[in-house]
């Protein structure tokens, strides 16, 4: 008879019960590792979900701004600090504090919140977290970011201070920590963006169009640099990439908000020319504004509108 020798099967399953505890051990470390966010990561998660609940019409309770307080992270101080102050009606945007360009991190970590926002309005939406990765490692344009700001700053100025009134208002822009034309024509065009929205519905929906309504929205818009809006004209910059929509690629940002911009002068001179008593007004908008410098006729939809008006002017 042969004599076998078998293994030692307790042995063999001392070894093998030592390698299921280490597997169970290193999935479950790194199960942790994945679960645990900072301080910093829940904050922009909290900031955001309290930017969508309380940006646009509804009052927040007192106890959201507890809840902003007591957000940790020393990097969210100055983010903090200006979501509180978008969610408040009837608030400070427009005072130099708010108006003056926020430094780098702010600047990031706002366009962090806002993408984290628009994530939340999804109706099946994406891990927060993977979100903020994703925007933390995107090499962004520094001039998207500076748009990013003064898009939420104007949106904010435009939804939650009622009744609007700016006529008083003067925006020097010198005095905004804004470093050339480009950062200069960004303010100036994401405000007039917000502003611009706020006589479309009197030119569009009703039959025939309240222009009444929309001059009285007209004069209180603000001044820039101590001029009327439509005189604005240091927009000469060269042009960057921006997203304008979550569902597109990033696009030019000259011809989507020189468009919106070229659109609002569209509907002033449209109010003004319904009456002789405004021909005056109406000229000096046309020949003062950029609408007669054909070179910013690239950038619109209204170029053929533009050709005929100036073709009578010319006349």
């Amino acid at each position: 008879m042969l004599d076998v020798q078998y293994p030692d099967f307790k042995f063999l399953n001392k070894i093998s019960m030592k390698k299921t505890i280490i597997l169970i051990l290193i999935i479950s470390f790194s199960q942790n590792i994945l679960g645990q966010h900072s301080d910093y990561e829940k904050g922009l998660v909290k900031l955001a979900k309290i930017y969508k609940n309380f940006h646009f019409r509804s009052d927040p309770p007192t106890n959201t701004y507890e809840e902003i307080n007591s957000i940790s992270s020393k990097e969210l101080l100055k983010a903090k600090r200006f979501i509180s102050e978008i969610v408040t009606s009837n608030n400070k945007l427009t005072t130099t504090e708010f108006l003056k360009k926020a430094d780098t991190l702010t600047l990031k970590n706002l366009y962090i919140i806002r993408g984290i926002n628009w994530n939340l309005h999804e109706a099946e939406a994406e891990d927060n977290f993977v979100i903020i990765d994703s925007l933390k490692n995107e090499k962004t344009n520094y001039y998207e970011l500076v748009s990013c700001y003064y898009g939420m700053l104007f949106s904010a100025v435009g939804n939650k201070n009622k009744p609007f009134d700016l006529s008083d208002v003067n925006f020097t822009l010198k005095d905004y920590n804004l470093d050339n034309d480009t950062e200069k024509g960004i303010f100036f065009l994401k405000s007039m963006r917000i502003f611009g929205t706020m006589i479309w519905g009197y030119i569009n929906v009703p039959k025939p169009p309240n222009l009444k309504k929309a001059l009285s929205y007209i004069d209180k818009y603000p001044k820039y640099n101590g001029l009327k809006y439509y005189r604005y004209s240091d927009l000469n910059f060269k042009d960057f990439k921006i997203t304008t929509d979550k569902r597109n690629p990033k696009e030019s940002f000259k011809k989507y908000y020189i468009n919106k911009y070229i659109e609002t002068l569209l509907y002033h001179s449209y109010c003004l020319s319904r009456k002789k008593k405004y021909k005056k007004e109406k000229n000096n908008l046309l020949l003062e504004s950029i609408l007669r410098n054909d070179s910013y006729w690239i950038y619109t939809e209204y170029k053929t509108t533009l050709e005929k008006i100036f073709k009578k002017v010319k006349e």
